[in-house]
């Protein structure tokens, strides 16, 4: 997906525009804890607002009814920080749903809005190996450093497939029960 970005000359008089296409994408942004992570939005099933999640509590892993669907609801917040305020606020927040590529929905509950937001490809780099291999952060693939008025924002680009591991962990302690 491309964006047009039109830019206006300072010197032309006659207001004629130039223009430039500036390649990007688009994702669904989200705050969780100190961290700004993102999904493409191709992954992202629908966003809802709060839904009522059932769980026992005790795996960080739930159901919530959307339509005549069941969804998994996983507590990313819970396997990113080993805390949920999501627990704590049983009002308010909403429902990210992601499908997978074999196309099972999965929910991830955050607290604030999520936004629309075009990224341009010069601003996504490659998270380091390393780096992956060592933080609770393994399912972001690339960062992308917003520039904003005041300071840059680091937003980690979240992996569906590399989300895939967790979800699938999910579908085996499902299958025992």
């Amino acid at each position: 997906m491309t964006t047009l970005v039109t830019q206006f000359q300072p010197n032309d008089t006659d207001l004629s525009q130039s223009r430039q296409v500036i390649p990007s994408l688009k994702f669904i942004v989200f705050s969780m804890g100190n961290l700004h992570l993102a999904l493409r939005i191709e992954s992202v099933y629908k966003v809802v607002d709060h839904t009522p999640i059932y769980s026992s509590g005790l795996n960080h892993v739930g159901v919530a009814h959307l339509g005549d669907r069941e969804v998994t609801v996983v507590d990313l917040y819970w396997r990113f920080f080993k805390q949920s305020p999501i627990q704590e606020s049983s009002t308010g927040g909403y429902l990210i749903v992601v499908r997978n590529t074999t196309g099972d929905l999965y929910g991830i509950p955050v607290t604030d809005t999520p936004i629309l937001m075009e990224i341009p490809l010069s601003a996504i780099r490659l998270l380091p190996e390393s780096y992956r291999r060592a933080d609770t952060l393994e399912v972001a693939s690339h960062v992308a450093v917003i520039p904003q008025d005041k300071e840059s924002i680091t937003v980690f680009l979240l992996d569906v497939d590399l989300l895939m591991p967790i979800f699938q962990e999910i579908g085996t302690l499902t299958n025992k029960v």
